[in-house]
């Protein structure tokens, strides 16, 4: 199989996305993405980020940047993880990633990164094969954020659509109707 290929068979399954370190994991030298992202099979981004141009770009793909640049362990949070799921409407004008290390990279101005010490690893999903935060906790850390009938009116989507457990979010329930 051509490095081509690896790097296709790689960014199919992360919504058009392969970095320098996935691409070396999967036997594709970093000199070798690099020549594809000169010959135009890859765009490139910075600090070892890309897409694939072969394959067709998702609602997932941009949020998968905005992780990858901000680097090992970095995770969407608040109100991106809700926008990433169609929970609500937000359409926010950066995409916020938390992360519990130091970043050092500057990262493009439509990513608002953000140390996120207080999240824990059980808090940490994927949707899609993006890192994020669970709804739940989502959903908690917008409670203060927004209007709370807006807020409720989430909580209760979520709900409907098993996004949360049947006990809703900490200290608030479910009113039946």
């Amino acid at each position: 199989m051509s490095y081509r290929r690896d790097l296709w068979e790689i960014a199919a399954s992360r919504n058009g996305v392969v970095t320098v370190a996935e691409a070396e994991d999967a036997g594709v030298p970093a000199v070798e993405v690099r020549k594809l992202a000169a010959r135009g099979a890859l765009q490139a981004y910075q600090q070892g980020v890309y897409t694939h141009r072969d394959v067709p770009t998702t609602p997932f793909t941009e949020p998968t940047i905005a992780a990858a640049l901000a680097g090992e362990g970095a995770f969407l949070h608040r109100e991106s993880v809700l926008d990433l799921l169609g929970l609500g409407q937000f359409n926010p004008p950066k995409v916020r990633v938390g992360t519990r290390r130091r970043v050092r990279r500057t990262l493009p101005k439509w990513v608002d990164l953000e140390n996120r010490s207080d999240v824990p690893d059980e808090e940490i999903v994927r949707y899609e094969g993006v890192p994020a935060t669970t709804v739940q906790r989502a959903l908690e850390d917008m409670r203060h954020r927004m209007p709370t009938d807006r807020w409720e009116s989430l909580v209760v989507e979520a709900l409907r659509r098993d996004l949360i457990g049947g006990q809703g979010v900490a200290g608030w329930k479910a009113v039946s109707a």
